[in-house]
């Protein structure tokens, strides 16, 4: 099976596609004096140095533009962005019907931006990546179309060292 990106490139869906919300590309940046905090900014970095290696595909949407414009940090937005500029593919996808599946999500109690990622990420079979507790559990209710998961949960399933 093959999905074609942004850019026209064909790729095989056999390299793992992932989807990384802006809180997951964020971790780095959160105060790692915590634990957690501290192994899923390490998981993120390992996630990105498989994608950097091409054994791993980020997927990017323009979620991530409107999120990622949003944060405060100039150093942090400008990070973000020119991280998913030299890594991210864009997907192209059917926005009609993303936007469908995204507003579907939304009355089901998904944020407007939550619900975007995700129907994103399902439009791309991708697996979806958070560190948002609260929208793990939503997934967990909701008939999610893709894998989703934490970032050290998806560094586990996929046995990323």
């Amino acid at each position: 099976m093959k999905s074609t990106l942004a850019n026209g490139v064909n790729v095989s869906l056999s390299v793992k596609q992932v989807y990384l919300d802006v809180c997951a590309l964020c971790r780095p940046f959160d105060d790692q004096t915590r634990m957690r905090i501290r192994l899923e900014a390490e998981a993120v970095q390992l996630i990105l140095s498989h994608v950097r290696t091409a054994d791993l595909i980020l997927v990017v949407s323009p979620v991530h533009d409107v999120e990622i414009a949003a944060i405060p940090d100039a150093t942090e937005r400008e990070y973000l962005v020119h991280l998913l500029r030299q890594v991210g593919q864009r997907i192209s996808a059917n926005l009609d019907e993303v936007r469908a599946r995204a507003e579907l999500l939304a009355t089901q109690g998904l944020g407007p931006a939550d619900a975007a990622h995700l129907a994103f990420a399902e439009s791309a079979s991708a697996d979806f990546v958070t560190c948002d507790d609260r929208l793990l559990r939503q997934c967990r209710r909701l008939a999610v179309h893709c894998w989703y998961g934490t970032p050290l949960a998806l560094c586990e399933k996929e046995n990323l060292r």
